[in-house]
């Protein structure tokens, strides 16, 4: 099969610079352009046979774009940035390869298959260490990485790597020297390479995945028909064993052509009940946000592990409401519209962090009636108890339970949120749980506020919020304060007009300048340039993200002629690496601090009203319209 590689602009020469007869001025501008083309070492469409044309002076032209065609068709297309452009990582300068980098050639557009090829080729090989490393700081590896779900499954990504993979028979055969096999050699080092890069980012949604445990076990046979032939591999291999929990033991090695001569070998094998480890080892482990609904319009939020029975979590609920366990039932209203009595020992969280449904708590008396628990009027009548709590403890338990779901968000959940949030819920479901987060502390406020009927301790309320959000902007955690500053916004709140006009001059005076960094103008410019100044570790306001990747997703095509836009896929995991530059605490100054027990209970237990219309009518009860 033969391939045609041009330029998308092919230029015409005149007879004239054929035959070398004085040259017009649009001549030598075709002329000037197709010889500084050559230089960079850009292919054109040619005869069988002739060579490439190339140098290594540098040059000062701005992007070019070239592109690989296929059968007539395009299958790639690639731009030339500049060396001033900030293409170039400081790693990624040094040696005699310097001037050879600035010269990168980035993808527009291109078939999976041919990005893939492209990504291999542009992978540089450290001949000292064996290692690779991807030039760029928005590096084609990541990108690609971050966002292949968009245009391939994870059976064609399979695929496609077992395919640059060269076979050692195939190589065996076909090679004509050291040239030859050492370049077969640096192939297989760059796909092992990708492949590790691609488990270490991606392990959480590839330890379940059928394909990649059969993809595995075949990259693992190739691997050990090279291992004897290729010592260079055993790094490599290495590093893919601590990833996929492989073990050594000494075995009869029957089925490889390659070393039957050879009795015994040191083989390595997968094993069958390990699988990946998630990124984050603790991540099925730790805490979930669970709410339960205790009126038909308010719930308590309670954080609990995800291996929890629904005896336990009425207990949870019975301790928190001051009545017996005992006399409680516990109700999911599933999705479809079914009703479902919980036993004692049924597991409530069919997955680490999705409950079964919706979790109603009745009492035993009333059977499968989802009458309410109590009524608002009895709630109203509890004492506010975070009139006793220290303003800082209170931002500290918040911003903790916060960042323990934070930190657990891999990048790619922002990327399956916003192409396939349906298909795709259970690989979002930590990035929904933060969200949900956001809601329920800004409904937490209101509840607070409306459901206290005091003016004097509303007043109190208020200038305590304020507080609290003053200190989770002090400790980096922009998600928790933008909650509490909407939840204050809210029109239920800001009505209330003589609680406000209590509130002392210089609360007033901070809630301003607190307000400044919510304002929406300008695309948010006041938090962005808030958000900028602050070191990581930090707490990004997520909806807000979301909403920068969702315009990029809505203002570009995600393929062109049948070709995948990568500039548009390198635009959003530039956006979604955001969450890992957030999460990286290389200065050991997280965000996670110590808080008193008081204050880490109540937090872990909030009453929440989700009702907007009882929240109204509370609020009209507060102050009536005149």
């Amino acid at each position: 099969m033969s391939w045609d590689c041009g330029l998308r602009y092919m230029f015409s020469v005149s007879p004239a610079l054929q035959h070398g007869s004085i040259l017009d001025k649009e001549d030598l501008s075709k002329l000037d352009i197709v010889q500084r083309l050559a230089k960079d070492g850009y292919r054109f469409l040619q005869k069988p046979g002739k060579g490439l044309e190339r140098t290594d002076e540098p040059q000062n032209d701005e992007a070019v774009r070239v592109c690989l065609r296929e059968r007539g068709h395009d299958v790639l297309v690639l731009r030339r940035v500049s060396s001033h452009q900030p293409a170039l990582p400081a790693s990624a300068r040094g040696g005699g390869r310097e001037e050879a980098r600035s010269r990168r050639y980035i993808v527009v557009s291109g078939t999976p298959e041919k990005i893939l090829e492209h990504l291999l080729s542009d992978l540089t090989l450290d001949e000292e260490q064996g290692t690779t490393h991807c030039k760029g700081s928005d590096t084609l590896l990541d990108d690609f990485l971050l966002t292949y779900p968009v245009f391939m499954s994870t059976s064609d990504l399979c695929q496609a790597l077992l395919g640059q993979y060269p076979f050692t028979v195939n190589c065996t055969k076909g090679c004509r020297g050291k040239e030859d096999r050492k370049d077969a050699l640096e192939r297989k080092q760059k796909v092992l390479h990708l492949v590790s890069q691609w488990v270490s980012l991606c392990r959480n949604f590839l330890r379940d995945d059928e394909h990649v445990k059969v993809f595995m076990k075949t990259l693992y046979r190739y691997m050990l028909d090279d291992l004897y032939e290729h010592p260079a591999l055993e790094m490599h291999f290495r590093e893919l064993q601590k990833l996929y929990q492989l073990h050594r033991r000494q075995v009869q090695d029957d089925y490889s052509p390659q070393r039957k001569s050879r009795a015994l070998f040191h083989q390595w094998s997968l094993k069958e009940m390990g699988g990946l480890q998630s990124r984050d080892t603790q991540r099925e482990t730790k805490e979930v946000l669970c709410h339960v609904y205790v009126t038909l319009d308010s719930y308590l939020s309670l954080r609990v592990h995800p291996g929890l029975v629904a005896q336990e979590l009425l207990q949870a609920v019975a301790d928190r409401m001051d009545v017996s366990g005992a006399d409680l039932v516990l109700v999911a209203i599933t999705y479809p519209g079914g009703r479902l009595l919980l036993q004692p020992q049924d597991r409530v969280f069919l997955q680490s962090s999705r409950p079964v449904g919706r979790l109603h708590v009745c009492r035993r008396d009333l059977g499968e009636a989802l009458s309410p628990f109590t009524d608002n009027s009895e709630l109203q009548q509890r004492t506010a108890h975070l009139l006793t709590l220290n303003t800082w403890d209170v931002a500290v338990a918040l911003s903790n339970v916060d960042w323990n779901i934070f930190v657990s968000i891999h990048e790619q959940e922002l990327v399956y949120f916003t192409f396939s949030r349906q298909t795709c819920s259970s690989q979002t479901a930590l990035l929904e749980q933060l969200l949900q987060r956001c809601d329920e502390i800004q409904l937490w406020v209101m509840t607070e506020v409306l459901l206290c009927a005091t003016l004097c301790k509303r007043v109190q309320l208020i200038k305590k919020f304020i507080k609290i959000a003053a200190h989770c902007k002090a400790q980096r955690n922009l998600h928790g304060f933008f909650a509490i500053i909407m939840g204050l916004n809210t029109a239920a709140v800001s009505r209330l007009t003589h609680t406000w006009e209590k509130v002392p001059g210089k609360f007033k005076k901070l809630f301003t300048e607190l307000e400044t960094i919510t304002d929406p103008s300008f695309n948010h410019k006041a938090y962005r340039e808030s958000f900028k100044k602050m070191k990581a570790p930090k707490i990004p306001f997520i909806p807000l993200l979301l909403k920068d990747i969702t315009f990029i997703h809505e203002g570009n095509k995600t393929f062109h002629d049948n070709l995948v836009n990568f500039e548009k896929l390198h635009m959003i995991a530039d956006t979604a690496r955001l969450i890992r530059q957030c999460q990286n605490d290389q200065m050991g100054n997280g965000v996670a601090q110590k808080s008193s027990a008081e204050a880490r209970n109540y937090m872990d237990h909030l009453h929440v009203i989700d009702n907007q219309q009882t929240l109204f009518e509370l609020s009209n009860r507060l102050e009536p319209r005149s």
